[in-house]
């Protein structure tokens, strides 16, 4: 009996684990939350943009919290350090800070990155002032209508299924571990009667 009881708690158990999973199985875009630190999206979820002159290369990509972006020299991949940036959308214009300990430029103007996260192409215009020299470099920013809402979502008809195979499963455990015992019970009652006789 201590036996089939372990069974069937493994087999519940089993059967359970895909439909825990199943809620946090897929982000904004698809990608598996299951991964540490999947949540809060990773980069290359993110919408981003990369754009060169013959001075400069940038890579950017829109956070939760700023827009954060790698400048480098194009002909070396040297980071630029310590430069004054500016990013300019439209008639908006914001100044991106430098972070010295990650190496990025980061704007984080709330009025700014609450018109960056509407769905669309962004065209943006980046100036880069270093005590040698200054450059605009146009960039474009795409961002799908899934990528600005900043919450997971379900997918709700793969869970039903998820769901449904799952209690498929453990009613036909529970169902199996009755008529096992019931079977068992029968025999030790007929052997039982067998011995009295």
């Amino acid at each position: 009996m201590k036996r089939i009881f372990i069974l069937l708690l493994s087999g519940i158990l089993l059967a359970a684990s895909p439909i825990l999973a199943a809620p946090g199985a897929h982000g904004p875009n698809g990608e598996h939350l299951d991964a540490p630190g999947a949540a809060k999206g990773t980069p290359n979820t993110l919408p981003r943009f990369e754009a060169q002159t013959e001075a400069f290369e940038i890579v950017g990509r829109l956070q939760s919290s700023e827009l954060s972006m790698l400048i480098n020299r194009f002909a070396t991949n040297e980071p630029v350090l310590q430069a004054n940036v500016e990013v300019a959308f439209g008639a908006l214009k914001s100044k991106a800070q430098f972070h010295a300990d990650i190496g990025d430029y980061a704007v984080d103007d709330p009025p700014f990155l609450k018109a960056l996260r509407e769905a669309g192409e962004h065209a943006l215009v980046i100036t880069v002032r270093t005590p040698q020299e200054a450059d605009l470099i146009d960039a474009v920013l795409n961002v799908a209508s899934a990528e600005i809402h900043g919450h997971s979502h379900v997918d709700w008809k793969h869970l039903a299924i998820d769901i449904a195979i799952g209690v498929g499963i453990v009613l036909a455990l529970l169902f199996a571990g009755y008529w096992m015992f019931r079977a068992r019970r029968s025999r030790s009652m007929r052997l039982a009667a067998g011995g009295a006789r």
